[in-house]
């Protein structure tokens, strides 16, 4: 088995996070062509994706990326100081995110390091990704997944899925692998896919995915399944990959298990990124503390017009959620977690000071896991519903609706200002 270098600097780098789960077709900031997931996914469904469509040169989706930024080896002696400038990732306007690794003017080797802490998590589904990874000596592009209780929980113990990764000198190999307490760095549980030609990887784009069960993960490449790891494949140590993830792209230059750019390696070297999608697999849906919570990312629609919206887009806790016209924007996206949350922004759809009486202002908060953040919804009804409190979410002031009428928890009573289509 070949050895993986630990991601043992994600520890220094990664910051803690709120879970998004099972997320799906997220339009914020117009980077995603898809529509918002209908209300129950099915099985081949795309329940979330990123297109990268977008104007040549612009940033990706601020919504679901940000970056890790730094220099300093990574753990694993890379040379590639990570960046935020468009220089090394920008969307190309034919529809791609390009992740471009350069070499400066004074010798040193810049990249970026994409990922979705604290924006976008994922538990289950098939999780893929069309890509035309770079080529090169000492180039090492990889798309892959952190435990979403990283940095609470440390690495390895929060788990890591690498769903491609690639080095430059053997371009012509795949790796997927697995990392967890007793199973990590280069004890890593790995599989090997070869070009079934033994061309590069580099020539064209190709699929990369993984089928992301609980008790089993299954690795693809072009739909050619080459490699499963189950509860069995760790034997007695934890199995760590029945909860949350989030996404990392990254293009690497250098490190102890690539090696390092030669005579032979030509900069700059891209990674293009068609999309990232995630579909539903029959494992993807989950309870919404008490109720069942389709998820899925898009806008909560009362009385089927106007939109829930964090008002001026202000992230601070307490902001009071209100209805307003529908115009796309980041504050105007909820994903609705299968842990019952319903997010925006980074942030949680909260009842203020875990009131539970007619009234009780529902505002913007930090997520916290408490019952105030748990909603669950009645499809029939289309009420979106508190179980703590046993009350419904209600445009204050009742119909018509009208832009600008603020949100609170009511009785529920089935009338359209407690009708919520996502």
């Amino acid at each position: 088995m070949h050895s993986v270098r630990p991601r043992t600097a994600t520890t220094q780098r990664a910051r803690g996070l709120a879970a998004v789960l099972g997320a799906a077709a997220l339009v914020a900031a117009g980077l995603v062509a898809s529509t918002a997931a209908p209300a129950e996914a099915a099985i081949g469904d795309v329940i979330w994706s990123q297109e990268f469509n977008g104007a040549a040169g612009s940033a990706p989706d601020s919504a679901v990326w940000s970056y890790d930024t730094g220099a300093g080896g990574w753990g694993n002696a890379e040379l590639q100081n990570y960046t935020t400038s468009r220089n090394n990732s920008a969307l190309d306007g034919q529809g791609n995110l390009v992740i471009t690794a350069r070499r400066e003017g004074d010798g040193s080797y810049t990249s970026a390091r994409l990922q979705s802490n604290n924006k976008v998590e994922l538990k289950y589904g098939r999780v893929e990704a069309r890509i035309q990874i770079p080529r090169g000596q000492g180039i090492w592009p990889a798309f892959w997944m952190l435990g979403g209780d990283f940095p609470q929980a440390s690495w390895p113990s929060s788990g890591e899925i690498d769903i491609m990764e690639n080095i430059g000198k053997e371009p012509h190999r795949i790796y997927g692998t697995v990392h967890g307490p007793g199973y990590s760095g280069g004890s890593g549980i790995t599989g090997v896919y070869q070009h079934p030609q033994n061309w590069s990887f580099a020539d064209t784009f190709h699929t990369f995915a993984v089928d992301w069960k609980p008790g089993s993960i299954t690795w693809s490449v072009d739909g050619n399944v080459y490699h499963q790891v189950t509860t069995a494949s760790v034997g007695g140590n934890p199995w760590v990959f029945d909860k949350p993830y989030f996404l990392i792209l990254n293009v690497a230059v250098g490190g102890q298990w690539p090696g390092y750019p030669d005579g032979t390696t030509q900069l700059p070297q891209q990674m293009k990124v068609d999309y990232v999608r995630v579909y539903d697999n029959g494992s993807t849906t989950g309870g919404g503390g008490g109720g069942s919570l389709p998820t899925g990312t898009g806008t909560l629609r009362v009385a089927n017009t106007l939109c829930l919206d964090v008002p001026w887009a202000q992230t601070h806790d307490g902001n009071p959620i209100q209805v307003v016209g529908c115009n796309g924007n980041a504050a105007q996206q909820w994903t609705r977690g299968s842990d019952g949350t319903v997010r925006a922004l980074g942030k949680c759809l909260d009842v203020s000071g875990s009131g539970t009486a007619n009234g009780t202002v529902v505002q913007l908060w930090t997520c916290n896991g408490t019952g105030a953040q748990k909603w669950a919804y009645d499809s029939g009804t289309r009420a979106l519903k508190n179980p703590q409190s046993g009350r419904c979410l209600d445009a204050v002031g009742g119909t018509p609706v009208h832009d600008g009428q603020r949100v609170h928890l009511w009785d529920c009573h089935g009338g359209a200002n407690q009708q919520w289509f996502l």
